[in-house]
């Protein structure tokens, strides 16, 4: 076995999201105030900071205002406020009912709120991070939790490049690093792969309701000026998810362009249901097809979304480790925006581990303290305050499930807190009891197959690696889910991942993993849990330039 060199850091972060580089801007922040020297490293899989950053999104600035008071001066993306948002019902393919303002529940509401490209707030908070002395490396995957002889987290091991497809050397080879610290934080957005280990290993979520989680598709297009509305949101359910539950967005960013994008609750029932083909058909309703309409699409992506909410926040502390943003699930479903709450619970983190680490030898290893703060902030109050707005619309449906959240945000609080605790892959029910759904083809002018729209997301993977989409039995595609579920896996992956091809007139199940869209879904979604998502070869993935 090839040795491998390690490196030793006060504090390692993995993910360079939201809440990994607040929580690294707010340890250096503190630092540098105390004259007082810290390492911190935060290492990212993807090629560059926000090339995997995929959100709506419609951002909040409340952290924001915290970490960096002066962030407007300092050039940070967020350029178009929210001048008006609308809301409607869709009824069926060409009928939409606005909802008045007034039933409106109050957290959709984006007065002061800012139309943003996530994946470039990212790279800014990189350069003030590196600015500050934070270490910033792209193209690492963690791929390994390091654990010291008394089973508390010590660091995490990146990846080795150059394997083949069986594990073996090629000539490229490298090995990873271990990166030892006194505390790693966990930020690795939605279904972590080293955050699914932790939960499963310290059963942070004995205590917690069971996770959910939806499908985001988006889309960029340079829009027609003249339907250009910079600032408009638009916010609707109904149609075409008449078999999910779900919901769509449309912003209009500047310089002409607009985002636009369909949430798919993973709760669904129905294994011919693809969430892909729903927002094909979805950008053909008049509603949002009048803004799209001589437009061209310059990106797409996918991604996943962790919307339980507060009943099924884990416990985000562990011996030498923390597990936060939506890497823990702290995204507020209800306002449908998750980068404030992430960046909060990276803050919280800074502040937490900093006191630690001040108390020199005697610092505990549990940072116990964070749960206290956490429950001390604004964070815990907003999503304690939203905590029934999931489990309403999972139960009662859009209507009632909408009037109970009007009543509930908008009138008074109800004191009662709703459970949800079937896991979304078990929600699956057998093809034969199900409708088959007939989507029609796509024009090329509003909807588009899955293999142009990968293209767009400029994913790449070196083939010749070993496959990071992992069979714990690789007979069940075929002889499990195929017969009951007729392989939901070809449909609910949105990048033609997975797919059954004739070989000798048999059916054999085949993965392209060189697609992947690092979506997450399938590790979430399969009805047999058997799918394991881990990191790929450094810089693999998707590359998205805005998004």
């Amino acid at each position: 076995m090839t040795d491998r060199e390690s490196m030793e850091f006060d504090v390692v972060i993995v993910g360079a999201g939201p809440a990994g580089l607040s929580t690294a801007c707010r340890l250096m922040q503190q630092a540098n105030d105390s004259n007082k020297e810290l390492t911190v490293c935060v290492v990212e899989k993807g090629s560059e900071v926000g090339a995997h950053i995929l959100s709506g999104a419609v951002v909040e600035p409340r952290a924001l205002n915290e970490l960096f008071p002066d962030w407007k001066e300092q050039g940070a993306p967020l350029k178009t406020a929210v001048t008006e948002d609308q809301i409607f019902l869709l009824k069926d393919a060409q009928k939409a009912v606005k909802v008045p303002n007034f039933f409106v529940p109050k957290p959709m509401h984006n007065e002061g709120n800012y139309i943003a490209s996530v994946g470039n707030l990212c790279r800014w908070l990189a350069e003030q991070a590196e600015q500050l002395g934070v270490e910033v490396f792209p193209g690492f995957p963690a791929s390994h939790i390091i654990y010291n002889e008394q089973g508390e987290v010590a660091g995490i091991g990146t990846g080795d490049m150059g394997l083949n497809e069986t594990g073996e050397h090629k000539d490229s080879y490298m090995p990873g690093m271990d990166l030892l610290a006194k505390y790693t934080v966990f930020t690795e957005g939605c279904r972590g792969h080293l955050g699914k280990e932790l939960i499963a290993k310290y059963q942070l979520d004995k205590d917690s309701d069971a996770q959910h989680y939806g499908l985001g598709i988006k889309e960029l297009w340079d829009i027609d000026p003249d339907k250009h509305q910079p600032g408009l949101v638009l916010h609707g359910a109904g149609w075409p998810l008449d078999k999910a539950s779900g919901g769509f967005f449309l912003y209009h960013l500047e310089n002409n362009q607009a985002v636009v994008g369909l949430i798919t609750d993973l709760s669904y029932s129905n294994p011919h249901l693809s969430p892909f083909d729903e927002f094909q058909r979805l950008k053909h309703h008049p509603q949002l097809a009048q803004y799209l309409t001589g437009g061209k699409r310059v990106s797409y992506g996918a991604r996943a979304i962790t919307k339980g909410g507060f009943n099924s926040l884990p416990k985000m502390h562990m011996p030498g480790a923390l597990l936060l943003g939506c890497d823990a699930g702290t995204l507020n479903f209800s306002k449908i925006k998750g980068t404030h709450t992430a960046m909060k619970s990276g803050m919280i983190a800074a502040e937490t581990i900093m006191a630690a680490l001040e108390q020199g030898d005697q610092a505990p290893s549990d940072l116990s303290q964070y749960a206290e703060n956490f429950k001390n902030s604004w964070i815990h109050e907003e999503l304690h305050r939203s905590r029934n707005f999931g489990p309403a619309l999972h139960k009662f449906g859009t209507l009632i499930g909408g009037g109970f959240n009007f009543i509930d945000q908008n009138i008074f609080s109800i004191p009662v807190t709703l459970h949800d605790n079937t896991e979304d892959y078990a929600q699956l029910k057998p093809a034969s009891q199900c409708p088959m759904i007939d989507y029609p083809k796509p024009d090329g002018v509003l909807s588009f197959d899955k293999p142009s729209s990968v293209f767009l997301s400029n994913t790449n993977h070196e083939e010749n690696q070993p496959c990071h989409l992992q069979l714990t039995d690789i007979t069940i595609p075929t002889a499990g889910n195929l017969t009951q579920f007729a392989e939901p896996a070809q449909r609910y992956c949105p990048a033609g991942v997975y797919e059954f091809v004739d070989q000798e007139g048999e059916q054999v199940f085949q993965i392209n993993s060189q697609n992947c869209l690092h979506c997450k879904t399938c590790d979430i979604k399969d009805p047999a849990q058997n799918i394991t998502w881990v990191a790929p070869e450094g810089g693999g993935g998707p590359n998205y330039p805005n998004m």
